[in-house]
């Protein structure tokens, strides 16, 4: 983590209520695409942010496509993609994927449909304030009420700025809260590694169409949890049975060969529990 979003993730942990979601840095839709928060509400819906701990000295200059910063390492211009853009394009990932599923689809005259969820998208400054901001004239390729500053992120009356600024970048609320099980799905849908089974196959290749089931195998939250939190070195993980510690073992094993690009041996005290990993993986190239 930058310094930025470490400022970040302590307001975003701190500020927001229980019932939000909140990812880092996680991989969306089984693709190389990594925004740097994913949140989800749901009375509010899905939003992505981008954070950016550029200084308005390095910032030399930005359009609405592309940004060239002095790089920090070689100490040269450097041409990156405008961060809203980035963010835009993340979510709209998402919508896509989620728009697959009819049950997270509002259904309207004609066969017409519309995403159940509202979503918006936004950028944090966490190094130029907003003087800086406006006296550069950034709003002319950054939205402003998609901007959260320097200033907005520190002090009380800067947290309720925070939380109003973060809350304006979605363009409507929904007149229907999200269910549980459709924020299931929705989790389903952006981390497929979560899926169990048979079902974690789905959609791998996007030209071919499947129906999805009415229920969706997924762990639950408090397993997805423990799974991306197990750090490194060793654990010991316990729990009664049936509480998900067979499919965390197979979760952490494909983490750790993707991870090392190399094989990982499993080793089980009996052919039942090894036929069960592979089961709950639902891979060929799953061996115990």
């Amino acid at each position: 983590m930058t310094s930025g979003e470490k400022n970040v993730a302590k307001i975003l942990e701190s500020q927001l209520e229980d019932d939000y979601y909140c990812w880092y840095d996680v991989p969306i839709g089984g693709k190389s695409l990594h925004p740097d928060f994913v949140i989800l509400h749901p009375y509010r819906g899905l939003l992505v942010l981008e954070v950016k701990d550029w200084k308005a000295s390095t910032l030399l200059s930005i359009n609405k496509d592309t940004a060239t910063i002095l790089d920090h390492h070689s100490g040269l211009p450097k041409e990156v993609i405008n961060p809203i853009n980035q963010a835009r394009n993340y979510v709209l990932t998402l919508i896509n994927l989620l728009s697959k599923d009819s049950q997270l689809n509002l259904h309207l005259k004609d066969s017409k449909t519309k995403p159940l969820l509202s979503y918006g998208y936004g950028v944090v400054l966490s190094n130029i304030t907003r003087d800086e901001f406006d006296k550069g004239e950034l709003g002319n390729v950054i939205p402003e009420h998609c901007v959260i500053c320097k200033d907005e992120l520190s002090g009380h009356s800067s947290l309720e700025m925070f939380q109003e600024r973060l809350w304006g970048m979605f363009p409507y609320v929904p007149a229907q809260p999200l269910t549980l099980p459709q924020i299931d799905r929705v989790r389903w849908h952006i981390f497929p590694e979560l899926r169990i089974g048979e079902q974690r196959d789905m959609f791998d290749d996007p030209e071919v169409k499947v129906e999805l089931p009415d229920i969706l195998k997924i762990m639950d939250i408090q397993q997805e949890q423990l799974a991306r939190s197990l750090g490194d070195g060793h654990r010991i993980i316990h729990g009664v049975a049936g509480s998900g510690k067979t499919m965390i073992l197979g979760y952490r094993a494909e983490h750790l060969a993707q991870f090392m690009q190399k094989p990982i041996l499993v080793l089980c005290f009996n052919r039942p529990l090894a036929d069960m990993l592979h089961y709950k993986n639902g891979s060929e190239e799953f061996r115990s």
